[in-house]
């Protein structure tokens, strides 16, 4: 099962370092902050550390909210979403944790139309 979300997973890096030029060297947390870019609709722009560190919470949030563990409160005046756990994420390991959020990051590319299997 780990390997068939690697493949995946790793097409998907493929898919957007071609197809959508955003070069070579993406790994997991390139492609969460690209969510949360997304999710923020504010364009790019240059972001704090903090705001990185903020705009990959807000993209680990959001691919985990169909799974239960997230729901969307809303956003603030600087139009920031903002999520409440729903639930605790069972403890996992390291590999475990990669593997559910390549998991969520495939199922979010797939409901978004933007890259399927």
């Amino acid at each position: 099962m780990d390997y068939e979300i690697d493949l995946h997973f790793n097409q998907l890096l493929k898919f957007l370092e071609v197809e959508k030029d955003f070069g070579p060297g993406l790994d997991l947390q390139a492609v969460l902050l690209l969510i949360g870019v997304d999710i923020l609709g504010q364009g790019h722009r240059k972001f704090s550390k903090n705001e990185k560190l903020d705009l990959m919470h807000i993209a680990i949030c959001t691919i985990l909210e169909p799974y239960g563990y997230y729901s969307f409160e809303g956003n603030d005046k600087d139009n920031w979403p903002h999520f409440k756990l729903e639930k605790e994420l069972p403890h996992l390991n390291d590999r475990e944790q990669k593997h559910l959020l390549k998991q969520a990051v495939l199922e979010y590319f797939k409901k978004e139309e933007i890259f399927t299997i």
